[in-house]
C-alpha cells in the first residue's frame, strides 16, 4: 500500500500521561499515582451504584481496598505507556482532585481492526446533568484523535436504559444484541452493542 493509500488513523506513540481533556464542565486525565485515597472513596461511596453493572470480584477481594486501588492505578498506567489502553479519570474544572468517574478505553486492537472497547460511570449524585455524555463524547474524540484509533465499541446490558442513552446521545449507534456476552455480578448477561468510526465521529464533529 502506497503512502497515499494508507488509511489517517494507526498506532502512534502512546499520548503523554500528563494530558488533560478539557471539557465545558470537566477535566478527563490519566492516572495520578497520587489518585489512590480519591479513587478509594468514589468506589467506596458508588459500591451499591456501581454493584449490578461489574464484574463480580475475584474471590474475598476488596476492590476498594488500599492495595487493590494501587495495583488498579500503576496498572492503569502501565497500560497506557504500552498503548494497550487508556484510562481517563473523571473530575470537575474547579477540583481535579476530585473524582467523580471514569471513561476507560481497553482492549486496545491495532493492526486491521484499531479498535478500543469503552467502558464508563459517573458518580451516583451527579447523575442526570450530562456530565457522562459530555465524557464520553471528550474520550470519543480523544481516542479518534490522540490516540489513532479507528472504531470503538461499547456493550450494555438492554435494561441500563440510561447507560444506553449516554450512548446514543454521544452519536454511537446501536449494532445488535450479544447473548450472555459478560459475566455481571456472577451471571452471564445479554449485552446491546453500540459502536462508533473515526469517519462517523468526523462527520458528527463537523456538522456541529
Amino acid at each position: 500500500m502506497s503512502a497515499a493509500a494508507r488509511p489517517p488513523w494507526g498506532p502512534t506513540a502512546a499520548p503523554s500521561l500528563s494530558i488533560r481533556v478539557v471539557t465545558e464542565r470537566l477535566v478527563l486525565r490519566p492516572p495520578r499515582t497520587t489518585d489512590v485515597p480519591a479513587l478509594r472513596h468514589a468506589l467506596r461511596r458508588n459500591d451499591a451504584h456501581l454493584k449490578p453493572w461489574s464484574v463480580a470480584p475475584v474471590g474475598s477481594e476488596d476492590p476498594a481496598s488500599l492495595t487493590s486501588v494501587s495495583r488498579t492505578v500503576l496498572r492503569n498506567r502501565r497500560e497506557w505507556k504500552q498503548g494497550v489502553a487508556y484510562v481517563l479519570f473523571i473530575a470537575p474544572r474547579e477540583d481535579e482532585g476530585l473524582l467523580i468517574g471514569r471513561v476507560a478505553l481497553g482492549g486496545v486492537l491495532r493492526g486491521a481492526f484499531q479498535n478500543a472497547y469503552l467502558g464508563y460511570w459517573m458518580d451516583v449524585e451527579r447523575q442526570g446533568r450530562g456530565l457522562m455524555t459530555e465524557a464520553v463524547t471528550a474520550a470519543t474524540t480523544f481516542a479518534f484523535g490522540s490516540t489513532g484509533l479507528h472504531r470503538l465499541q461499547a456493550a450494555v446490558m438492554p435494561r441500563n436504559v440510561a447507560s444506553q442513552r449516554v450512548l446514543e446521545k454521544a452519536g454511537y449507534r446501536r449494532e445488535g444484541v450479544a447473548e450472555r456476552y459478560l459475566c455481571i455480578a456472577g451471571r452471564w448477561e445479554d449485552h446491546a452493542l453500540f459502536a462508533v468510526t473515526a469517519e462517523e465521529w468526523s462527520v458528527k464533529s463537523a456538522a456541529g
